[in-house]
């Protein structure tokens, strides 16, 4: 004869363990929802700091564009339209713009567009293509205006990009 073990089953926790577990974990991801949106919504940010007196009524981009050499500047640069190197029946039109970090001269504006125009005639179509060759480019732009310009210019903005 063979020896039967005798298989008891086993008992998880009982169902008051579980439902009080369910209520913990639910009361923990309600308020770690209420602390986030409090946060994203700025509950929590200092209070703001009151206007000068002399610039009441005034908003913050009025007053910073009536003191010269403060805060950034957008300058918009001529259209980049030539051919790139492969496939080079292949053209390029693009339109950039510049943000500095204060009042530049034009000639380093025309020494950066220049440059990039330099830049785009040695592309080729495969390191452009797709979203990661979008950003490449992007960042190539600003490496070049950010070298060109001893680091005032901050942001290169591609407003257009036109391949045929």
């Amino acid at each position: 004869m063979a020896n039967i073990e005798q298989v008891q089953p086993r008992k998880g926790p009982s169902l008051a363990v579980q439902g009080g577990m369910l209520l913990v974990v639910t009361a923990a991801a309600i308020s770690m929802g209420w602390m986030s949106g409090g946060y994203l919504k700025g509950v929590g940010a200092p209070p703001t700091v009151p206007a000068a007196p002399e610039n009441q009524g005034k908003t913050e981009q009025q007053a910073a564009a009536e003191q010269p050499g403060v805060g950034p500047t957008l300058v918009v640069l001529a259209p980049i339209t030539t051919n790139i190197a492969s496939p080079a029946d292949t053209w390029i039109r693009m339109e950039v713009s510049v943000v500095y970090d204060g009042p530049q001269p034009q000639a380093m504006s025309d020494d950066i567009h220049q440059d990039l125009l330099a830049l785009v005639r040695t592309l080729k179509m495969h390191q452009i293509e797709g979203a990661s060759g979008y950003q490449h480019l992007k960042a190539d732009l600003e490496e070049r205006a950010s070298i060109r310009s001893q680091g005032h210019a901050k942001q290169v903005l591609i407003r257009t990009l036109l391949l045929e």
